[in-house]
């Protein structure tokens, strides 16, 4: 399918078609990401884009019902270009019923509305985001490259344009030192957003990140099992949204819940005070009610 590199994509899009549009991450610069930094960052020309989907045609036939725009952001793309996919993938795959990508909240703020409307009309249905935090030092620590009010302005942008947002947060981000805060202002931050799908991650350090190097030196310390709970508890506590899928079934995640926020926010606020009360006072528990570090993975 002329893939490059290793292709990431999120855990709904299993069964999708996956069409590398892009190349990397353009900005491929948080300080806990190693996804990308094996590769140079570059939009795959309209020609081989063709390939690929023409490949994919012959692959699987015209029955292909969900495609992913891979790499990193292809969100980034130039908009007359991802146009042209989205029409050329309609075409070839005339029971496509959704097309989804990555984006950064930069490649949004890089766009007007009027843009990510066409791209809408056009078949672009769906986009993941990571906010990662609504803390402005762990944004800033982290090196996201916008702060909280930028990141809130491009989530609301593209849910005006009438693309549906799943974004992810990092649970544990802020390391000990930040924990209560990036709690807090990460349910501020969604809460001013109000997505359709979140999707709670924990923090997992990759060796040769710049986090890592901090973690090496001291200078970051990670959360145990128990205090990520704790954290992802304060912050569902102040989830105030209107009707949003909640899921916090990655493979990173010590503990999978889910539901739907406003719905289920209290049963999973009782469950997570329960897990918490029990391994407080009985340690031994940990391993027994969390997943252990070696099937974790992201």
């Amino acid at each position: 399918m002329g893939y490059e590199g290793t292709i990431w994509r999120p855990p709904s899009e299993a069964k999708s078609l996956i069409i590398q549009a892009t190349v990397g991450c353009s900005w491929n610069a948080c300080t806990f990401c190693g996804n990308y930094r094996d590769r140079k960052f570059r939009v795959k020309s309209l020609d081989e884009i063709k390939r690929s989907i023409k490949l994919a045609k012959m692959l699987y036939g015209s029955y292909v019902r969900r495609v992913f725009l891979a790499d990193g952001n292809a969100l980034v793309m130039p908009t007359d270009l991802m146009i042209e996919v989205l029409d050329l993938l309609k075409k070839e795959f005339p029971m496509l019923e959704r097309v989804s990508c990555y984006g950064g909240p930069r490649d949004s703020l890089g766009k007007s509305l009027s843009e990510l409307k066409e791209l809408y009309e056009h078949g672009l249905k769906l986009v993941y985001l990571g906010v990662e935090s609504g803390d402005d030092v762990v944004l800033k620590k982290v090196n996201k490259g916008v702060n909280s009010s930028q990141m809130i302005e491009a989530c609301r942008k593209i849910i005006d344009s009438g693309i549906k947002l799943s974004v992810t947060v990092i649970l544990g981000l802020g390391g000990r030192e930040r924990s209560h805060q990036h709690a807090v202002e990460t349910a501020r931050v969604l809460n001013a957003i109000d997505p359709q799908y979140l999707a709670p991650l924990t923090l997992m350090i990759v060796p040769g990140t710049p986090l890592h190097r901090e973690y090496l030196k001291g200078a970051f310390k990670p959360l145990t099992p128990l205090e990520t709970l704790i954290e992802l508890k304060t912050m569902i506590e102040r989830l105030e949204l209107t009707n949003c899928i909640f899921r916090c079934n990655h493979a990173s995640n010590y503990l999978a819940i889910g539901g739907t926020l406003p719905d289920d926010k209290e049963d999973m606020v009782e469950l997570l005070s329960k897990v918490i009360e029990k391994i407080s006072s009985r340690p031994e528990l940990e391993k027994k009610m969390l997943r252990p570090e070696y099937l974790r993975a992201l």
